[in-house]
């Protein structure tokens, strides 16, 4: 990732791959796959654009068939399926909104009849919507926070659970917010540290079934979230993405991926319950 962003935005959340200048890099050319994953079975929320995309693409990489959910961007999906059918792998694409419980399980339910099971889930669909003040967040941004964020991870894995069996994986994608707080993102970091929590106790809840789970805490990455979420409100904020961190740059979502396959794998076999940092050198106290 260059050092140098240019300001841009994008008018909607969770925003579009085409318009991000520069391009996101998902998996870079020289990644080589070693089958880590070969015949498993994996679902992605928000696999369409950013590091969900990177998971997808890394995973495919490694022999794993690969589902997502998304929202509405249907020309990043498209490309996304092309990438993960480039890869020799399936692909399954579902539109739908996870704030819907009913779209989650219809949405498992599809993917499971498709690819014949479903070994690993990543929830990874989010929003967040820049402010900083309180008292100016409204009833209705603070809601869309918990029903995508939280209820959504919540839905998706209910879904999920009854199709997993010894050996699956859970991964929920957290954020460096969880830990370290952020003034402009209140509801944003609230619901990252609700997810650190669901992360720990589901772990304990599902140890003695076989299932890890365990999340992923990415710094600022470079994925479109980022200039539809501050570009509308601090041009400036998203041309200086990632300057803060002792690396003094945001990562590509090709940084963020490899640790979906590590969490996904028979690498972490003795894992559950943790949180992995990814986030250009910040340094993480509790």
């Amino acid at each position: 990732m260059p050092n140098q962003i240019p300001p841009q935005l994008q008018q909607h959340q969770p925003g579009v791959e085409g318009l991000m200048k520069p391009p996101a890099i998902h998996i870079r050319p020289d990644y080589r796959g070693s089958g880590k994953l070969a015949g498993r079975k994996a679902l992605i929320s928000g696999g369409d654009s950013g590091i969900g995309r990177s998971a997808a693409l890394h995973f495919a990489r490694e022999g794993a068939d690969v589902a997502f959910l998304y929202l509405e961007e249907h020309d990043d999906a498209k490309e996304t399926v092309r990438l993960i059918e480039a890869e020799g792998r399936k692909a399954v694409a579902v539109a739908g909104n996870v704030a819907s419980g009913r779209v989650c399980k219809d949405a498992v339910d599809q993917v499971v009849n498709i690819l014949g099971g479903l070994d690993i889930l990543v929830n990874n669909a989010s929003v967040q919507y820049v402010s900083d003040d309180l008292t100016k967040i409204s009833d209705e941004e603070w809601q869309r926070h918990m029903d995508i964020n939280i209820n959504g991870y919540f839905y998706l894995t209910r879904a999920a659970l009854p199709h997993m069996g010894p050996k699956s994986a859970i991964i929920n994608t957290s954020s460096i917010n969880a830990f370290a707080g952020n003034k402009s993102l209140v509801a944003y970091t609230t619901t990252k540290g609700a997810e650190t929590g669901f992360t720990r106790a589901l772990a304990l809840q599902l140890v003695d079934r076989g299932i890890r789970v365990n999340s992923v805490a990415p710094g600022p990455i470079w994925t479109p979230l980022q200039p539809a979420s501050w570009g509308p409100v601090d041009l400036q904020a998203v041309a200086d993405l990632g300057k803060d961190t002792p690396m003094g740059r945001c990562g590509d979502p090709c940084e963020v991926g490899p640790a979906y396959v590590y969490l996904a794998s028979a690498d972490a076999s003795y894992v559950t319950g943790q949180t992995l940092h990814v986030n250009g050198g910040m340094i993480i106290n509790g």
